[in-house]
């Protein structure tokens, strides 16, 4: 099964959306990617909600005090680097992009903790753009069960889904195996029985029939 064979099938499934994080800018969207790891969008709204409305942009953030930044995204977990993560990003960005959140894969990896998922994220929803597939946890599982690739290593899964996939999909791809595995392949116990993508799927093949080639009930 290709990339594009995943997008096709699950398209019909999810709303037409870019991001569940809300933002009103580039950099809100990064500093709300930055937060939502290892916590979930609906708490991260939560939390920038009041967060913007007392730091909205990269110079007002870069100046926060320390103590209210953690107290502020503290719901989010793991607050004390995040606050000092989103701090040192802004700082960044007013000291070398003027205030402006970058708009290329090189700059954006050049901010203090940013990987290729958050820049994956803030250039597709953010600019518009496909410079490829951002990995996370639930697209990288998502990713080796169906069969779409054999990596673990997110940079790996990246470029396997470059390439089974026309470059206009990516983002929308990953947005789909991100909404698809909190829907319906968990990580603990997928729902199988109702997933459009079990009849080529790996995973499902491999645990509907025992060593013996006897099909389970």
């Amino acid at each position: 099964m290709s990339g594009e064979e995943v997008v096709r099938a699950l398209d019909k499934l999810y709303p037409r959306i870019k991001t569940p994080l809300k933002h009103g800018d580039a950099f809100q969207l990064l500093i709300a990617t930055i937060l939502s790891a290892q916590s979930t969008d609906v708490q991260v709204n939560k939390v920038t909600e009041h967060l913007f409305q007392r730091f909205p942009d990269a110079s007002s953030m870069a100046d926060a005090d320390l103590k209210e930044l953690r107290k502020l995204v503290r719901s989010t977990g793991f607050f004390r680097v995040k606050s000092l993560r989103i701090k040192e990003v802004s700082r960044k960005l007013v000291q070398d992009f003027g205030g402006r959140v970058p708009s290329t894969m090189e700059e954006l990896i050049s901010l203090p903790g940013v990987g290729r998922k958050t820049a994956n994220i803030v250039l597709s929803a953010g600019y518009g753009k496909a410079e490829g597939v951002a990995v996370d946890t639930h697209v990288k599982r998502l990713s080796k069960r169906i069969g779409l690739t054999k990596h673990t290593n997110p940079d790996k899964i990246e470029r396997d889904l470059m390439k089974s996939t026309r470059r206009d999909l990516w983002p929308r791809l990953s947005l789909l195996l991100i909404l698809h595995g909190r829907n319906v392949c968990f990580a603990r116990k997928p729902v199988c029985q109702r997933c459009v993508l079990s009849a080529r799927c790996a995973y499902f093949w491999q645990n509907s029939y025992d060593s013996g080639g006897t099909k389970r009930l």
